[in-house]
C-alpha cells in the first residue's frame, strides 16, 4: 500500500505522520507528500513536493485537505496517478461518490479522525466502498486510533459531530470550567491544573475500565452533596441534555452543508 501520497500536510495529515512515526507502521520513506504551504525540512526522508511524474507510484493517496479547497487540490494530481491508487479522504463533509469521481472512479474510503492519532489515542469512523478501500483505511488508522466502520455514508454526519468535532467540545468545557475557577477565587494557574488534570485522570479512568459512564458518574455523586448540586445545574433545564443535541445538530448540518 505504500508509498502513501498525502494531499495536504497540515494539523490533521501532520498528526498521522506523527503518528504513524512513533508507531514504526510508516517510515518516512513510505511518505510523499504534496502541500506548498510546508517546509521540506519538517519531514526529513519523504518525498516533498516532487515533480508531478513522481506521483504515478502513490498506491494510497490520502486525501487530507481542507474540504472548501479539495477539487483544487486534486486537478493536476489525478491524470498523474495509477489507475490502481486507493484513495482515503478525511476531508469533512465531502462525499465519497463525488471523490470518486474526480478520481476517475478509483475506489475511495472516508474516514473522521481525531487529532488524537498522533499520539496513539485517536478515533476514527470509516466508511468505504470496496472491501479493498476499506482494508486500506484500517491499514493507515488502526495503530494510531480506535476504528469504527459505519454501514452508512450517510453516518458519517453523525460521526463527525460525535466524534471528529468533539475534542474541541471539551477542549471548551475545560476552557470554562477554568474560568469558573478563578472566578470562585482559585488562583487562575491552580485552576487551570486543577481541571486540566482531573479531566485527563477522568478520561484514562473511563479508557482503562468497562464500566459506564453513568456508572463512574454515579460513583462520585453523593446524594445531597457538592457534585450532586452542580449536576443538577449541569444536566438539568437547558444543560447538556439540551445544549448537546443542538451542538450536534449544528455541526450535522454544517458537516451536510460541505458535502454540497
Amino acid at each position: 500500500m505504500t508509498p502513501i501520497l498525502l494531499l495536504g500536510a497540515g494539523r490533521m495529515g501532520g498528526a498521522l505522520i506523527e503518528g504513524w512515526t512513533k508507531a514504526a507502521t510508516f517510515s518516512a520513506a513510505d511518505l510523499i507528500v504534496r502541500d506548498p504551504n510546508v517546509d521540506a525540512a519538517a519531514f526529513p526522508g519523504a518525498s516533498v513536493n516532487p515533480p508531478l511524474d513522481a506521483l504515478s507510484a502513490a498506491k494510497t493517496v490520502l486525501l487530507a485537505v481542507k474540504p472548501q479547497i479539495w477539487r483544487q487540490a486534486v486537478a493536476d494530481v489525478v491524470p498523474r496517478l495509477a489507475p490502481d491508487a486507493v484513495i482515503v479522504s478525511i476531508a469533512a463533509g465531502v462525499r465519497a461518490a463525488d471523490i470518486s469521481a474526480a478520481f476517475d472512479g478509483r475506489a475511495v474510503a472516508r474516514v473522521m479522525p481525531t487529532t488524537a492519532v498522533a499520539i496513539g489515542l485517536g478515533t476514527a469512523s470509516i466508511v468505504a466502498d470496496t472491501a479493498e478501500a476499506r482494508a486500506r483505511a484500517h491499514a493507515l488508522l488502526d495503530p494510531v486510533a480506535t476504528t469504527v466502520d459505519l454501514d452508512d455514508e450517510e453516518q458519517m454526519h453523525a460521526a463527525t459531530a460525535v466524534s471528529g468535532s468533539a475534542p474541541a467540545y471539551l477542549y471548551a468545557f475545560i476552557e470554562a470550567l477554568e474560568a469558573a475557577g478563578a472566578a470562585q477565587g482559585l488562583d487562575p494557574a491552580a485552576s487551570a491544573k486543577l481541571a486540566r488534570a482531573t479531566i485527563v485522570g477522568a478520561a484514562a479512568l473511563l479508557g482503562q475500565g468497562g464500566e459506564e459512564p453513568a456508572e463512574l458518574r454515579k460513583q462520585v455523586t453523593s446524594p445531597g452533596g457538592t457534585t450532586a448540586a452542580a449536576l443538577a445545574v449541569l444536566m438539568g433545564e437547558g444543560g447538556f441534555g439540551d445544549l448537546l443535541p443542538r451542538a450536534l445538530e449544528a455541526a450535522v448540518k454544517r458537516s451536510v452543508e460541505l458535502g454540497g
